[in-house]
Formats: structure tokens, C-alpha cells, sequence
């Protein structure tokens, strides 16, 4: 009898590129629970990033710290300022507590969609470009036409010729025709000005 212990884990995407499936059915149940937990938290905002930058960053001691606080205004009420409660202090302290714990499970929930959705949309297209490539054969060419033409828009793009880029610049060539027909004795050839000074007489002024 084998002692190793039951696998409850369902199948991971790398197991076979189509081990993994997802009805529609269930697709909606997630999403139903995704609105059921807006309905739950109808005080969710919406920050921009400058009002999150104003915003203090609580750390495992800034938790630790709230927390203690809490335990400080409920054995001592009367050190806290009139605008505040022992109710509201230990109200705003659970809320905060609540919401840690369910920041903390969707960002390992989010982690493992992230991760298996990029893994699967990888195995989707390579099957993508299983495809394409049947279509191309010489068996498919004839019907497949349409669909290889469609589909290579995408993934059958040519890289650009090496000397691409040397034949959009034949600067060479043309800038040295003035001086040379200018030299040559060749009939309505102007010859070319220059910006050089005259030669100094060699004779000294009086």
C-alpha cells in the first residue's frame, strides 16, 4: 500500500497543454463571486497616485503599533480626545484587520491567476502557431489559402533585408559629381566657389 499522500490539487496547466478547462458555467460563478465581494465591500475606493503618496504605509511594526493603541484606549478611555470613541477606535482597528486579511489572500489568489493565465495563453499560442504552420504545407496550401494569409499577417512577418537601410542613402555618389565635372572640361559644368580667402600680395605696403 502506498504511503504517499493524496494529491487534492487540481491539474496544472503544464501537465498537458489541454488537461486544464473552464466551462462557462464556472466562469460566471467567479465572476458572480468577484460582484458578491464588491457587495460585501461597498466602501472600496478608488485612490489616484497622489493621493496614495499622502498616505501613511503600514509595516508588520505600524500594525503592531495600531494595534497596541487600541489596547491603550480601551483600558484607559479617558485619555482619548473627545473626537473620538473607544467604539471608534477598536471599529476602525477591525475594519483594518479585516482588510488585511483579505488584501493579503486576493494578492495570493491574483499571484495564481497571473501566473497560470500567462502560462496557459503561452500554451495557446503555441498551438496557434501549430496551426499556422499546418496551413502552409503543400497538401493544405490550396484550401487553407485564406487562413494562412490571415493568419500570417500576424506571425508570418519577414525581418528586414540587411542592406535595407544602405539603399535609402546614396549621398555618396551624388555629392562628389560637382567637383569632379567641375575639373573635367564637361560643357555647362559650373565650377565650384569657394569660400577660401585670396592669397596675401606678397609685396610688403608702404
Amino acid at each position: 500500500m502506498s504511503t504517499n499522500p493524496i494529491e487534492t490539487n487540481t491539474a496544472q496547466p503544464n501537465a498537458t497543454p489541454g488537461g486544464v478547462t473552464l466551462s462557462p458555467v464556472d466562469q460566471q460563478a467567479v465572476m458572480t463571486a468577484i460582484d458578491t465581494i464588491r457587495q460585501k465591500l461597498p466602501f472600496l475606493l478608488n485612490l489616484t497616485p497622489s493621493e496614495r503618496k499622502g498616505l501613511a504605509k503600514l509595516g508588520d511594526k505600524s500594525r503592531a503599533f495600531v494595534m497596541k493603541a487600541v489596547d491603550v484606549a480601551t483600558q484607559n478611555p479617558d485619555a482619548l480626545p473627545r473626537s473620538h470613541s473607544v467604539q471608534d477606535v477598536q471599529n476602525i482597528a477591525d475594519v483594518f484587520r479585516g482588510m488585511f486579511s483579505i488584501r493579503l489572500a486576493l494578492q495570493q489568489l491574483y499571484k495564481q491567476v497571473d501566473d497560470t493565465t500567462t502560462k496557459i495563453g503561452s500554451d495557446a499560442y503555441a498551438v496557434a502557431r501549430t496551426v499556422y504552420v499546418g496551413t502552409k504545407t503543400p497538401v493544405a496550401r490550396a484550401h487553407l489559402a485564406t487562413a494562412a494569409s490571415n493568419l500570417g499577417r500576424r506571425f508570418g512577418r519577414k525581418p528586414k533585408a540587411a542592406g535595407s537601410s544602405t539603399t535609402a542613402s546614396p549621398a555618396t555618389p551624388s555629392t562628389a559629381t560637382p567637383s569632379s565635372a567641375a575639373g573635367s572640361g564637361v560643357p555647362g559644368a559650373k565650377p565650384e566657389t569657394s569660400p577660401v580667402p585670396p592669397a596675401p600680395s606678397s609685396a610688403p605696403h608702404a
